[in-house]
């Protein structure tokens, strides 16, 4: 059941009438040589401690370690259940959740990189707030976080999930058509829709630079880590309304390791460009603890 890439994972699918999330199972029970109650049990573990700190921060905000973050998730949650949202319940909740996990990722508090730390509020962040609006089960969940745990996978295989070899594109963009893929599985949408959606984002966020201001992973993580929440759901409805990408995945993620690499070092997570270099950000800098 191992697959190099998004066409033999797809083969897999339609050789064995699967979807996404059971060929990983299957993937990870031989490589491991362990039961599917292991990984299923482990995986629930994973999804625990993500609901953990998408919430956390929403009853009891955290100052971040470098003091530009603290208190911008529950804002935006409290803003959401005031009724004065204009993104609606799903989107005003994933917004809400993946900025609360940054906001305890960046005060040293406990998170899941999916698949790095300044990308981890993505994930999380849609699909509790599809099972919020729609009453999944964690079950459910847990299928889609090893359909995400797929497309997270072929993108470390073939090109890299690090803000420092290929741009915010290879976090905050994978970790968002990981959360793409995961979520057209849990609607009902097929292998096909899920790689259609993965592709999508990773297009859409294209060339997005690394610049963290002050060198933290605070700011602009934060923020585009909501982005990515509302790039993924954008992904995943243009999937399941039947819309094909026209760019397999696998040449997607090609491109984007392509682009990552011919980025200048300093959009590169040094801190030495983009938003880390304008007078504001710089500025910044003195006020980081």
């Amino acid at each position: 059941m191992d697959f190099r890439n998004a066409a033999e994972l797809l083969k897999l699918c339609h050789e064995n009438q699967m979807q996404i999330s059971d060929v990983m199972k299957q993937r990870e029970c031989s490589l491991g040589e362990t039961t599917m109650d292991a990984i299923g049990h482990r995986m629930k573990h994973v999804l625990d401690v993500m609901r953990q700190s998408a919430e956390a921060a929403l009853i009891n905000p955290r100052q971040s370690m470098g003091g530009l973050l603290g208190g911008e998730a529950k804002k935006l949650n409290t803003h959401r259940e005031e009724g004065k949202s204009i993104c609606g319940n799903i989107l005003g909740r994933g917004i809400a959740y993946a900025m609360g996990v940054l906001e305890v990722n960046a005060s040293m508090g406990l998170i899941v990189a999916a698949p790095t730390a300044g990308s981890a509020g993505i994930v999380p962040g849609l699909l509790l707030a599809l099972q919020d609006e729609y009453q999944i089960s964690d079950d459910r969940l847990v299928d889609a976080l090893f359909n995400a745990g797929a497309i997270g996978y072929l993108a470390m295989r073939n090109a890299t999930v690090a803000g420092a070899v290929g741009g915010c594109q290879a976090e905050v963009g994978v970790a968002s058509a990981m959360a793409a893929s995961a979520a057209v599985e849990l609607m009902g949408g097929t292998p096909e829709q899920c790689m259609s959606a993965a592709g999508t984002v990773l297009m859409n966020m294209l060339g997005l630079v690394c610049d963290p201001v002050g060198g933290l992973v605070e700011y602009p993580c934060q923020n585009r880590n909501a982005s990515g929440v509302a790039n993924a759901l954008i992904a995943a409805e243009i999937a399941l309304s039947g819309i094909r990408q026209l760019i397999p995945l696998d040449e997607m993620i090609s491109a984007m390791y392509t682009v990552g690499k011919r980025m200048p070092a300093e959009l590169r997570e040094t801190a030495l460009g983009g938003c880390a270099a304008t007078p504001a950000g710089c500025g910044l800098c003195s006020g980081c603890q």
